[in-house]
């Protein structure tokens, strides 16, 4: 999202009780994010030619096991770029992930019409 001014931040938790999935808790994650935002300017937008990106860091105790392809399903729209950092919780003595999000969405201009 280099150069393009944010327009919306979102923040999110998601678990995984039982299984120790990092993807399954950043699903979650995203899904808790954006389940209360409706935001029709956007629409407007990419009707006029703009672009929307959508820039999802999720925090998750073991980054690399991220299936990013199933994290980027859970945003319906936009240019998204998924970012998996160390971060989120491993419960201890327990099998649970939790993993945090933060989305950002940005716009760039089309052509007024």
């Amino acid at each position: 999202m280099s150069g393009v001014k944010p327009h919306v931040l979102e923040f999110g938790m998601g678990v995984d009780v039982h299984g120790q999935d990092s993807t399954k808790a950043a699903c979650r994650a995203v899904s808790d994010a954006i389940r209360h935002s409706s935001l029709p300017f956007f629409r407007d937008i990419r009707e006029r030619g703009g672009r929307m990106f959508v820039d999802v860091t999720v925090a998750v105790p073991d980054p690399a096991s991220v299936d990013i392809e199933q994290v980027r399903r859970e945003l319906p729209h936009g240019e998204v770029t998924i970012r998996p950092v160390a971060g989120g919780l491993r419960v201890p003595a327990s099998d649970t992930i939790i993993a945090c999000v933060a989305i950002t969405v940005g716009i760039e201009e089309g052509e007024a019409r």
